[in-house]
C-alpha cells in the first residue's frame, strides 16, 4: 500500500503528515489495517466458532446448545461496544482503548488456541471483552481525521474503511477456517491471533499519523466519579463470585448458568436503554417523536438481525450435516460459507449506492422506511427459501450448497436496505442529549436479536426444523409489511428527518 501514499498539496492541515492514503488522510492506512486484521482475526474464529462446538473432535455439544452459544457470544460482542465507548469517552481515550482492546483480543484468541474445554469459554469472554472496546472507538477515530461532519472526504473515507472490515470478513474463512477445520481446530485460533497482534503492531507503529484528539480523554471522570464507578463494579462482580461460587459448590453449575443471564441481559438491557431515553423529561416534543419512530426501527432491526446472524451459527450446523458442499465435485471447507456475504457486499454495495442516487435525481428514491421495511421481508424470504434445502435433507438427500449461497445472497440484499439506512436514520434521530450514545444503542439492536435466538435455542427449540424456520420467517415478513403499512404514521413521527 506503500505506493497509494502520495503528496498532498491541497489540504496541508489534514492531521497526521502531509501524505495521503488514497486521497485521504494517512491515519486512514492506519485505522483502515487495524480493522482489516481485526474483522480478520473476529470472522475467522467466528466461522469456526459453532462447527468447533458440535465436532466430535471439537467440544461436541449438541446443534442447540451451540447456536446458544453463538449467539450469546455475537449478542455480548455488541453489547459491550456501548461500555467500550464509555473508556473511550471517560477512561483512556480512543487511542489507547483501542490498543488495550487489540491485546486483549489477542489474548482472548490465544486462550482459545489451548486445548482445553475449561479455557475455550474464557477466550470467548476476552475476544468479546476486546471487540467490545475497539468496536465504538476505532470509527471514532476515523472521524477525527477529518475537519468536522462537513468535510467532502468524510463519507468516502468511512467508505474505504468499511472495506476493509469486508476484506478482513472476506479472507478470514477461506484462510483460517480451511487451517481449524483441515488442520487443527486449535492451530486455527491461534491463526487468529496472529492476524489481531500484526493489526495491533500496524496501529502502534502507525499511531503517530493519527489525529491528536484521538489521544485524549474527551470527558475525564473526576476523582469521585471514578471512585465511585470502582466502588460499584466491584460490589457487583462480588455478587457475582459470591453467587457463582455457592452454585459451584453445591454441585448445581451448568453451563446454563452463564448463558441464561447473559441472554437475559442481552434482552433486557435494550429495552431498559430505550425506556431511559424515552422517558427523559428533559427532551423537547419533536425529540420525544422522533425517539417513538425510532422505537419501530429498532424492533425491526433486532427481528432482521435475529434471522440474519443464524447465517452463522443454523445454516453453518446445517450446511456441516445436511449439505453437499461441493462445486464441481470438489469439495471446500464449511466455513468458507461465511465469506459469501463479505464478497456480496464488496461487489452490490457500489451497484446499491449508484441506484439510490440515480433514483434521487428523478425523485423517486424510496423513503427510509419502505427501505427498513423491505430489508426486513428479504430476511424472511431468506428463511422461507430456506425450507428447500431442509425439505431435501429431510428426504434423506444432501442439499447443494448453490442453496444456501443463494440464501446468503438474499440476506446480503437485505443488509444493504436495511443496515446503512439504520446506521443514518440513528444519527439523524438522535435527542441532542444522547447524540455520542446513539451509535451504541443502534448495536444494541443487534445484541436484541442475538439474545432472542440464544433464549430460543436454550429453551429447547430446535432452529433447524421446518416449521420454526417457516414461523420465524413469517414474521420477519409480516413485520416488514406492517412496517410498510404504517409509514405515514411513522413519517409523521419522524418529524424534519428524510
Amino acid at each position: 500500500m506503500a505506493s497509494s501514499l502520495t503528496k498532498d498539496p491541497v489540504r496541508p492541515g489534514t492531521p497526521g503528515t502531509g501524505k495521503t492514503f488514497f486521497g485521504h488522510p494517512r491515519g486512514l492506512a492506519t485505522l483502515f489495517m487495524t480493522e482489516m486484521w481485526e474483522r480478520f482475526s473476529y470472522y475467522g474464529m467466528r466461522a469456526l466458532l459453532p462447527l468447533y462446538l458440535v465436532a466430535p473432535g471439537g467440544l461436541h455439544l449438541n446443534a442447540g446448545t451451540a447456536t446458544a452459544i453463538y449467539s450469546v457470544y455475537v449478542s455480548l460482542v455488541y453489547l459491550l461496544a456501548m461500555p467500550g465507548g464509555w473508556f473511550g469517552d471517560r477512561v483512556w481515550g480512543p487511542r489507547r482503548t483501542v490498543a488495550v482492546a487489540g491485546a486483549v483480543i489477542m489474548l482472548g484468541h490465544l486462550t482459545l488456541a489451548l486445548p482445553s474445554a475449561g479455557t475455550f469459554y474464557a477466550g470467548l469472554g476476552l475476544v468479546a471483552i476486546g471487540s467490545g472496546l475497539l468496536k465504538a472507538n476505532i470509527s471514532t477515530m476515523v472521524g477525527h481525521l477529518y475537519d468536522g461532519p462537513d468535510d467532502p472526504r468524510r463519507d468516502g473515507g468511512f467508505t474505504v474503511f468499511y472495506m476493509g472490515i469486508n476484506l478482513g470478513a472476506f479472507a478470514a474463512p477461506l484462510i483460517i477456517g480451511t487451517i481449524g477445520e483441515n488442520v487443527n481446530w486449535h492451530f486455527g485460533f491461534a491463526l487468529a491471533a496472529l492476524g489481531m497482534a500484526l493489526g495491533l503492531a500496524q496501529f502502534l507503529l502507525g499511531s503517530r499519523h493519527l489525529a491528536d484528539r484521538s489521544g485524549v480523554v474527551p470527558k475525564p471522570l473526576s476523582a469521585e466519579e471514578k471512585a465511585g464507578t470502582l466502588r460499584k463494579a466491584a460490589i457487583w462482580a462480588g455478587i457475582a463470585v459470591v453467587a457463582y461460587a455457592i452454585v459451584g459448590f453445591s454441585g448445581h453449575y451448568t453451563l446454563n448458568w452463564i448463558l441464561v443471564p447473559l441472554t437475559l441481559l442481552g434482552v433486557i438491557i435494550p429495552v431498559m436503554v430505550l425506556v431511559n431515553i424515552k422517558r427523559d423529561r428533559e427532551l423537547d416534543r419533536p425529540e420525544q417523536s422522533k425517539m417513538s419512530a425510532y422505537i419501530w426501527f429498532f424492533v425491526a432491526a433486532a427481528m432482521f438481525w435475529m434471522i440474519y446472524d443464524q447465517g452463522g451459527s443454523t445454516l453453518s450446523i446445517f450446511a456441516d450435516s445436511s449439505a453437499d458442499n461441493t462445486v464441481l465435485g470438489w469439495e471446500f471447507p464449511v466455513s468458507w460459507y461465511q465469506s459469501v456475504n463479505p464478497v456480496l457486499i464488496m461487489a452490490l454495495a457500489p451497484v446499491f449506492a449508484w441506484f439510490w442516487l440515480a433514483l434521487n435525481k428523478r425523485g423517486k428514491e424510496p423513503s427510509t422506511i419502505v427501505k427498513f421495511a423491505s430489508g426486513l421481508v428479504l430476511v424472511g424470504a431468506s428463511f422461507f427459501l430456506f425450507l428447500a434445502p431442509l425439505s431435501i435433507a429431510e428426504g434423506g438427500h444432501k442439499a447443494a450448497a448453490m442453496w444456501l449461497v443463494a440464501i446468503y445472497f438474499v440476506q446480503t440484499v437485505g443488509e444493504l436496505l436495511l443496515s446503512p439506512v439504520g446506521l443514518s436514520v440513528t444519527t439523524k434521530m438522535a435527542p441532542a442529549k444522547y447524540a455520542s450514545q446513539m451509535m451504541g444503542v443502534w448495536f444494541l439492536a443487534v445484541t436484541a436479536g442475538d439474545a432472542t435466538t440464544g433464549l430460543l435455542s436454550i429453551a429447547g427449540v430446535d432452529l433447524n426444523r421446518t416449521g420454526i424456520v417457516a414461523m420465524e420467517a413469517t414474521l420477519a415478513v409480516v413485520a416488514g409489511v406492517a412496517v410498510w403499512m404504517y409509514r405515514k404514521r411513522v413519517k409523521e413521527l419522524m418529524g424534519d428527518v428524510r
